[in-house]
């Protein structure tokens, strides 16, 4: 079972970054073989300053290694280092349909009413995605429910390609479906997704912040008036309540029915200190870690071409068979 999974290396990582993708990474790596990517390539859709890039790049590769990511164990590297990504990726585009393309939904969210002014890219960046997958031979990969698409599509792709040139070259990758807190939402609206954007710090729990600044978030993190239940159906008209307890269950690895059993009839003056413990006890060594990391970018680079090489070994074999099933070079 080969998983592979990556992540937009953008700055500022805060707690949803930590409980929608990359806890669930340090999980995987025990069981099965992992490559863990950090996607510039992605990233380059939309206008980055460089230097901002290669800097969330490295903080990006500093945080996966502070939560538990080990290049000992999962093969852990950036896109740009492994050619091969944008070069399958073109032989992918020539596959791919329009038609397929169109369909997708996240170019029309990110596009908006500026839908001409976007980068072709931004248009055909699943197929990249597919490229990123099949590129390893992925038997599976970790998707939320707004990346099931691009999968379903990376399939198509495989599939045809394998059709059209008499060839099983390329392995389907299957789904893992992500659990409870893949969406942490903010501290201020349970409606909104966390997110680094936001203008108001108090909307999100940084990696960075102390023990000090994580308790004050989370006592001031918006709430309602009501107990909390015993049951999840009774959270469905609650968000910010839901998303306390679903950060509560993240974070102490049990289901939001163990948190309810536990604090059901409680108000939020009880149930933030406990919050607040959890996250703080699970975010301290991580922080630590992750500051310490950054201040040594020649290690974070170390790290990241070590498993890039491992990366364009792997992927070379892939590469070379999908030129030889078009015709462009010899058997």
């Amino acid at each position: 079972m080969r998983v592979v999974s990556g992540i937009q290396p953008t700055g500022n990582l805060h707690l949803g970054n930590y409980l929608g993708a990359i806890k669930k990474w340090v999980a995987m790596q025990d069981e099965m073989e992992c490559l863990f990517f950090l996607a510039d390539l992605h990233a380059i859709t939309v206008y980055n300053e460089p230097l901002a890039l290669a800097n969330n790049t490295r903080e990006m590769a500093a945080a996966l290694v502070a939560c538990g990511v080990d290049p000992e164990r999962a093969v852990l590297f950036n896109q740009a280092r492994v050619p091969a990504h944008a070069e399958l990726a073109w032989l992918l585009f020539c596959t791919a349909r329009m038609g397929w393309l169109n369909r997708m939904t996240q170019f029309k969210e990110k596009s908006g009413k500026n839908r001409e002014g976007a980068s072709v890219g931004l248009y055909a960046y699943p197929v990249l995605q597919a490229a990123d997958v099949l590129i390893y031979g992925a038997t599976h990969v970790p998707v939320g429910e707004d990346q099931k698409q691009h999968l379903e599509l990376a399939r198509d792709i495989a599939t045809k390609f394998n059709s059209d040139f008499d060839t099983e070259l390329f392995t389907l990758p299957d789904p893992i479906i992500e659990g409870p807190a893949t969406r942490v939402m903010s501290l201020r609206d349970g409606s909104a997704k966390m997110s680094k954007s936001d203008p108001s710090d108090m909307s999100r729990i940084n990696l960075t912040d102390d023990d000090d600044t994580i308790t004050k978030k989370v006592k001031k993190a918006k709430t309602d008036p009501e107990p909390l239940p015993d049951s999840l159906e009774a959270l469905e008209e609650r968000p910010e309540a839901a998303n306390l307890v679903g950060m509560m269950a993240a974070l102490s690895d049990r289901t939001p029915e163990d948190v309810l059993a536990d604090f059901a009839g409680q108000g939020f003056g009880a149930f933030k200190p406990a919050l607040a413990e959890v996250m703080v006890e699970t975010l301290r060594p991580i922080r630590e870690r992750f500051v310490a990391l950054k201040s040594d970018p020649a290690a974070i680079d170390a790290i990241l071409q070590q498993g890039s090489e491992k990366a364009r070994a792997l992927a070379a074999p892939t590469v070379a068979g999908a030129y030889r099933a078009l015709g462009l070079q010899s058997a």
